[in-house]
């Protein structure tokens, strides 16, 4: 049986070609380039990890426990970044929508980039949560706020609608292989999480009574239901990787997508107990602040050995070969998760080392970040990102490359 994460983005027909048939050549690029409707033809939701990871890196910057100078400048630079590459890929995704919508379904269909449909709420939720930690110096703090209620309420609906949905198309679409699970069968059930601390962010903004405990309980359920299916999907994963090696070596950046659930949730467990006080009654809100250190720290240590067995595993991937491709986003937003949860828990606990930890973290991120970054702006500029990718070749067993 074939396994679910042969591809890791859907292969759709291309119109028929002279060049058909040849590696892809400069000229036969550039006349996808010429081609203004074309060029959408294969805009996956895999694009918006593109924004999830530079808001993100925008983000995290703001929540570090240490102080650089200049650095929320710029961090309110990559916002503004963030922002625009929502707009134009949102517009974009509208020309892919209209003029191929069969392409776009199949996005839906296919195993491995049906699951990639968690990106867009997340995006969303980022740039929001960017636009209330950073945006409001440059647009102002009511917009700011504005923006951030907008681009939350859209991202939840759509986040809570996927995580049901495709692993609703998951299971009935048939077995899947034994192999089949990958880091990415976690971006549908991620969403809930993001909402949970991003939402954790608006709840002082509420009236205080019911408006807000509504919204806190909200999150505190959302927090719940992505951390059980995040469980689940880790479990399976860690089985695959046990029982069946790392896979194909292009997948290797889709390793990193644990760190997101596991960041975020601790995150979440901090941000939500930090306003459990302006809502709850004693003893729950002391209690929501001990469950942030006492849940926070252990899954934190895991999301530490989780970074250390995926770069293991993705250096052993890049000795062979590790081609570039939209997977490699995969590198910023969850190593930003942790930055952010590494850095709720120091300022909770004064800990100088968790300090140091989180700036340590927001360096990986920054390098993580330029790297893919000029990489997707070199592989869009000569049109490759907007080509279907090739199936990758199995992964070499233990006795060497495979025949």
């Amino acid at each position: 049986m074939t396994s679910r994460t042969a591809d890791p983005l859907p292969v759709l027909p291309h119109p028929p070609s002279r060049h058909a048939g040849r590696p892809p050549r400069r000229r036969v690029l550039l006349r996808h380039l010429d081609r203004p409707g074309d060029l959408f033809r294969h805009l996956g939701p895999n694009w918006y990890a593109a924004v999830m990871g530079t808001g993100i890196t925008a983000d995290a910057a703001a929540t570090l426990p240490v102080r650089v100078p200049g650095l929320r400048t710029a961090a309110t630079g990559v916002w503004a970044l963030a922002a625009a590459l929502l707009v134009l890929l949102t517009a974009a995704w509208a020309v892919h929508w209209t003029r191929h919508r069969e392409n776009a379904r199949a996005h839906a269909r296919h195993p491995v980039a049906a699951h990639f449909w968690g990106a867009p709420p997340m995006a969303l939720m980022t740039v929001g949560t960017g636009a209330l930690l950073l945006g409001g110096d440059w647009i102002g703090r009511t917009a700011a706020l504005a923006a951030d209620a907008v681009l939350w309420t859209g991202g939840t609906l759509l986040g809570l609608a996927v995580c049901v949905w495709i692993p609703y198309r998951t299971i009935t679409g048939g077995p899947a292989a034994p192999d089949a699970a990958f880091g990415g069968w976690l971006m549908p059930v991620v969403p809930p999480m993001v909402s949970a601390a991003s939402g954790a962010l608006l709840v002082p903004h509420l009236p205080a009574g019911q408006a807000r405990l509504t919204l806190l309980l909200a999150c505190c359920a959302m927090f719940g239901v992505s951390l059980l299916a995040g469980l689940a999907v880790i479990t399976l994963l860690w089985g695959r990787l046990l029982h069946h090696g790392a896979g194909p070596d292009p997948m290797a950046p889709t390793l990193w997508i644990v760190l997101g659930p596991l960041g975020q949730s601790v995150t979440a467990a901090n941000l939500l107990g930090r306003e459990a006080a302006t809502a709850l009654p004693a003893p729950y809100a002391t209690g929501a602040q001990v469950l942030a250190v006492l849940y926070g720290l252990p899954v934190w240590g895991f999301a530490m050995m989780w970074l250390a067995l995926a770069a293991a595993l993705t250096l052993r991937a890049a000795r062979r070969r590790l081609p570039f491709n939209l997977t490699w986003w995969g590198f910023t937003f969850p190593v930003g998760t942790c930055v952010t949860g590494t850095s709720a828990l120091a300022l909770r606990t004064g800990s100088t080392a968790l300090a140091g930890a989180a700036v340590a973290l927001y360096a990986l991120l920054a390098a993580a970040w330029a790297v893919v970054a000029c990489g997707t702006l070199r592989h869009g500029a000569s049109g490759r990102l907007f080509l279907p990718a090739p199936a990758p070749a199995p992964a070499p067993g233990p006795a060497g490359p495979a025949h």
